[in-house]
């Protein structure tokens, strides 16, 4: 195979792994014990670093409103920002670019 169609496999590839973690993340659900003991920032730094995707604060703090506990939205937002920037670091390095 040429590198050309190795890029595009490797591309295919992350692409299909990316829809597949999207769709987990979507179905994520934040426990009362998960709200109430929350570092805010390491959610967001997760979400933005590990997965890739958009803030999903407004579903944990409808979800933590639920067994009223506030979610700190500045706090998650200061974490995705760091996470998404490493995140992002990480895919232009490896030849790909985010989606």
């Amino acid at each position: 195979m040429n590198p050309t169609g190795a890029r595009t496999t490797a591309g295919r590839t992350s692409l299909a792994i990316a829809a597949w973690v999207l769709a987990l993340a979507g179905c994520a659900q934040m426990t009362e014990t998960d709200c109430k003991a929350a570092d805010w920032y390491q959610v967001g730094y997760r979400d933005g670093d590990v997965y890739g995707i958009q803030p999903q604060f407004h579903q944990y703090a409808y979800q933590c409103r639920a067994v009223d506990v506030q979610a700190a939205e500045p706090t998650y937002m200061a974490g995705w920002v760091d996470g998404n920037r490493e995140w992002a670091t990480r895919v232009m390095r490896d030849g790909t670019s985010p989606p």
